[in-house]
Formats: structure tokens, sequence, C-alpha cells
């Protein structure tokens, strides 16, 4: 299809590497249809409703970048989309657009009316485009799935969207439709706002990150 096409394809899959052993996993196929490799989710979060510690093992082969016919992307999956230290290792590797495939929605007590996730998922991956000088496109799946046994779920909240370097919104889809986000991509934006906005790859202290090798810092 992406041959016949001539598309870039991010395809999600449940990847089973040997029994037992399973990975939140994307492939990626370049328009003349070969294929370029696959990531594996870094990040496996452990929610209600979600399980996916139960399931899937963390991934092992880093953050890619792939180099497409169109332009060279990074892929992350969905709980990854939380973790700067991910977007910028995947900009650092030449990402110019990161790609969030995602599955997020609201639990019952978000439906109280006290959630404010969505507005700050939407955020801080713009601060990610912001920061990395990059596009960022995220997509997220609408409807409501139900947990077995009983009338509570997810209500998945929709919203997919691409931000250009500046944290603008270039193109968002709706909370409960389902349809077809198009955008158009000017990579010259990239230089563009990495040599006027963006010089935090030229700053950035690589001297003085040792901490982040850490899980927390305490005085000691």
């Amino acid at each position: 299809m992406a041959k016949e096409l001539e598309v870039v394809i991010i395809a999600g899959l449940f990847e089973k590497q040997a029994p037992g052993l399973y990975y939140n996993s994307c492939v990626v196929f370049d328009a003349d249809g070969g294929y370029l490799g696959k990531y594996r989710k870094m990040h496996i979060p452990e929610d209600p409703y979600y399980a996916e510690k139960f399931y899937f093992t963390p991934g092992d082969l880093g953050f890619k970048v792939f180099k497409t016919k169109y332009a060279d992307i990074g892929v992350l999956i969905c709980w990854d989309q939380w973790f700067p230290e991910a977007a910028r290792l995947t900009a650092m590797k030449g990402a110019e657009i990161i790609f969030y495939p995602t599955a997020i929605g609201h639990m019952p007590v978000d439906e109280e009316g006290i959630d404010t996730t969505p507005g700050a998922w939407q955020v801080i991956q713009r601060g990610h485009a912001v920061a990395n000088g990059c596009y960022v496109a995220t997509v997220n799946r609408i409807g409501f799935e139900p947990q077995p046994g009983s009338e509570k779920g997810l209500s998945f909240w929709g919203q997919s969207f691409v931000s250009n370097p500046y944290g603008e919104l270039v193109a968002e889809a709706s909370k409960d439709r389902e349809e077809i986000l198009q955008a158009a991509i000017d990579l010259d934006v990239i230089e563009e706002a990495r040599n006027t906005l963006a010089h935090f790859f030229r700053d950035r202290r690589i001297d003085s990150y040792q901490g982040l090798l850490k899980r927390y810092l305490t005085e000691e």
C-alpha cells in the first residue's frame, strides 16, 4: 500500500518476540514500499484500565529515526509523549517530525469534571516541538472502550494535532469524530526556528546533566 500510494506508513502492532515476551511497537514503511525498521515503546505505563506492564516489556532498541523519502521522522508511542528526554534524544538523532501514535482518554473519575489532562497532554507535546525545533504530529483515537464485565471504561478524547517548531497548531482534529487530518509541513521552518527562537542545541550544558541518569536527586 505504501508503494502504491507513494506514502510513508507508520503502523502499530502488538509484537511477539518470543512466548511471553511482547512489545508495543511500530513499523515504518517508506514510500517505495521498503521496510525501514521498527520502534519499541520505551516507557510502559501502569494505570487503571491500561495494565500495560502486564502485557509489555520496555523497548530495547533505543530511540529511532527513519530516513524516509519525504523527511527524517522519529516515532514514539503514547506514554512516551510525556517524557522530554525521549523527544530530545529523538530530535538529537535528526528527527524533523516526531510522530506519536496514541490511545489516551478519560477514566471514569475524569468524567466527573475534574480532569485537565487533554490540555496538559497537548501543551507538553507542543513544548517538545518548541524545545527541539521540530514538528510534532500526534494521532489519538476516539470512542468508548468498556472494561470487561463493567459499564465503566475509557472515553478516548481524540484531538489529534500537528504542531510546528514554534508550538503553533497547524492542524487539529475533533474530539468525537473519526477523520483524516492533513497538514502541510514546511521543513525549512525547522532551520528558521533553530536559527532564531530555538538555539537550544547550541546552548545545552551537556557537562552538567549527569543527574538525568539518576531516578531522583537528593542532597546526598
